[in-house]
């Protein structure tokens, strides 16, 4: 898949630990932030992790609230996706798909580091 817009390549399309309890996110190419399908191998030490207070399973799941959001390995989240193909505001004229996703990054933006 060519990401073909800002809000793809730019915005989360979720969250990932690297199992030492730290996160960082990627966009709908499972890549870093920013970076498009034309870089093609991108290395799991590109992304940039970091440890959060109360970043509990509580939290994820409420970010993860659609089926198969959130992936678990382990008994433990792994990944949390933010919306799915049917919720992604960028698809869509939804006012409401766009309020639902920001509130999820107005969550993550209040996570402080530990």
């Amino acid at each position: 898949m060519a990401l073909d817009n800002f809000f793809k390549i730019n915005f989360p399309y979720g969250i990932k630990s690297n199992g030492k309890g730290e996160w960082t996110a990627f966009n709908r190419e499972y890549k870093p932030l920013g970076y498009t399908d034309s870089v093609k191998d991108v290395s799991d030490k590109e992304f940039k992790y970091c440890k959060y207070k109360n970043l509990t399973e509580s939290v994820l799941k409420k970010l993860g609230d659609t089926d198969g959001a959130v992936e678990k390995e382990n008994n433990k989240i792994v990944r949390v996706f933010l919306y799915n193909d049917g919720s992604n505001p960028s698809n869509f004229t939804s006012k409401e798909l766009y309020r639902r996703y920001f509130e999820k990054l107005e969550i993550l933006s209040k996570l402080k580091k530990s």
